[in-house]
């Protein structure tokens, strides 16, 4: 009966410091959606991006925006402190130079979290790095008007790294004209 006690006791330790182990979040890719944007009437949708100062080093958010077609229409890399929180308008900042010219209203953002390089702010040519957070704000119809959500990012499998950096430097020859990085010091 000892023998049993003492080995459930060593599988309790061990879950309990596996579940710990588990619990620990490395993610540095992201993906969430806009819907209403660039609309008559609804409120701006928000994406809120802090540096949890994992790493104690200063980090970029590089943003890539694809529209509901699955076209990429804008990329940037937009700097986060440790500690810092950085707040980007879907509207002013992610959909406001569309390669196209045209402003979508819905669509996806995914979000990449890299270490600062040389250039600076290169969404297309980064080192991925953890230590970002995220959280999006939504804006969904509703019978009168509109209601605003908001969701942590979601987690996700990077995959296409290569792709989303070659898009984003076509993007930059196509149009010349990256999405806009509002300072952390100038949140809205």
């Amino acid at each position: 009966m000892k023998k049993l006690g003492f080995v459930l006791l060593l599988m309790t330790i061990a879950l309990m410091l596996g579940g710990t182990a588990l619990a620990q979040d490395y993610t540095y890719y992201f993906t969430t959606y806009f819907s209403n944007a660039n609309t008559a009437n609804a409120p701006d949708a928000t994406v809120r991006i802090i540096n949890d100062g994992y790493s104690a080093e200063n980090m970029n958010a590089d943003f890539y925006v694809f529209d509901d077609s699955e076209e990429l229409t804008e990329c940037c890399a937009c700097l986060v402190t440790p500690d810092g929180l950085l707040s980007e308008s879907v509207n002013k900042n992610l959909t406001a130079n569309p390669l196209t010219g045209i402003k979508p209203t819905r669509g996806v953002i995914k979000v990449v979290g890299s270490a600062t390089t040389i250039p600076p702010n290169d969404p297309t040519n980064i080192v991925v790095a953890v230590g970002l957070r995220g959280w999006a704000t939504h804006i969904q119809k509703a019978v009168s008007g509109y209601a605003v959500t908001e969701t942590l990012l979601a987690d996700s499998d990077l995959n296409e790294l290569s792709l989303l950096e070659s898009l984003c430097k076509f993007d930059g020859l196509l149009s010349g004209k990256p999405c806009t990085c509002t300072p952390e010091d100038a949140d809205f």
